[in-house]
């Protein structure tokens, strides 16, 4: 097989590969490769070129005993870091003269390595936000065995904050096994026909309780005849509690929450038919600067204030989910003193 004929074949292949000869030297590039060591690296010594000690060290080796070795190498293009798994395999003859040549084989493995961070992450906060309620009860179970064994306003002050803790980590608890569901059934596209003017409207009334006690009435303004939408009713109900209920939580200062349902021949965020519902709080709102990651799981605006109201910071992760689910999009909008604006909008027309 001539050159050119072998340049063809590493030219079509789509991962990046690169030959060093025992000269240490590179012998070719192929196209997919120049992207990451630029068009002049042909006949330079790949030390000059790759840099990396890891990599440096495998290639080195591999040169020596003819042994597989792999490593990490990183690429950025100043915008984004690329994680490459790199394998270094021998190939006899392959060089200059029938002398013997490395082939670097780059295989992308970015996405894994930003699952298996996000993996760690989620497992790090999971532990944090278990381990603060249960390190609380340990401590309240051995003062109840000791200084406060005989004090009976102790034990029921410290067993109130213990239910209270409990709850804390029931409520985590049951927020993991919901998100974990969303997550698993994310791509099945709910097939049942609800109308969402009565799911807005029951949501609203289970959480008039809470309102009373915060003193804040509701606003809801929806057009009077029914809207129907392809939907899952349990999973929307959870929208629109967790959405509400954070307006209650956080813009109970304002008095008030309006809720406005408006259809729209199209919506240009779904490019389609579609409902836009908007719940609107009057409160302290937040700052802008929060809204890029409001979603994300465990993430919270104001860490202290959001523990102390109960909040396990899962809940508009789970929203953000559901939403995803009916193809629909999430949109926050808020400011400092402004209070706080969510806008669910949903595909009015059947899935496809």
């Amino acid at each position: 097989m001539d050159n050119t004929t072998l340049d063809l074949i590493l030219d079509a292949i789509p991962q990046p590969i690169i030959a060093i000869d025992a000269s240490e030297r590179i012998l070719c590039v192929n196209s997919a490769a120049v992207r990451l060591v630029g068009d002049k690296a042909v006949q330079r010594n790949y030390v000059s070129i790759l840099r990396q000690p890891a990599l440096l060290q495998a290639i080195e080796a591999t040169l020596k005993d003819d042994v597989p070795r792999s490593a990490k190498y990183l690429s950025t293009d100043g915008a984004q870091d690329t994680i490459f798994e790199v394998s270094c395999r021998a190939a006899p003859g392959g060089g200059k003269g029938g002398a013997k040549a490395v082939i670097l084989f780059f295989e992308d493995i970015s996405q894994l390595e930003e699952v298996g961070q996000m993996r760690r992450d989620f497992v790090a906060n999971v532990s944090h936000e278990l381990r603060t309620p249960l390190t609380a009860l340990i401590g309240f179970i051995e003062t109840l065995r000791g200084p406060a064994r005989d004090d009976a306003k102790a034990a029921t002050r410290f067993l109130n904050i213990m239910q209270d803790e409990a709850e804390r980590m029931n409520r985590l608890v049951g927020d993991l096994m919901s998100l974990n569901r969303v997550e698993g059934n994310e791509r099945v596209r709910p097939r049942q026909r609800v109308v969402l003017n009565e799911i807005i409207q029951s949501t609203l009334h289970s959480l008039q309780p809470l309102a009373d006690q915060a003193g804040v009435k509701f606003e809801f303004e929806s057009p009077q005849y029914p809207i129907e939408i392809n939907g899952d009713a349990d999973q929307l109900t959870q929208v629109f509690t967790n959405i509400i209920g954070n307006a209650l939580k956080y813009g109970a200062a304002g008095g008030r929450i309006s809720l406005r349902m408006t259809p729209v021949e199209r919506e240009a965020a779904l490019r389609a038919p579609g409902v836009r519902i908007q719940v609107i709080d009057y409160g302290a709102g937040m700052d802008p600067l929060h809204l890029p990651r409001v979603t994300e799981r465990f993430y919270r605006a104001d860490d202290h204030r959001s523990r102390e109201l109960g909040g396990t910071g899962l809940g508009l992760a789970i929203v953000k989910h559901i939403v995803n689910r009916h193809r629909g999009k999430l949109n926050i909008d808020s400011a400092l003193g402004e209070g706080t604006t969510v806008t669910v909008m949903l595909p009015t027309g059947a899935l496809s």
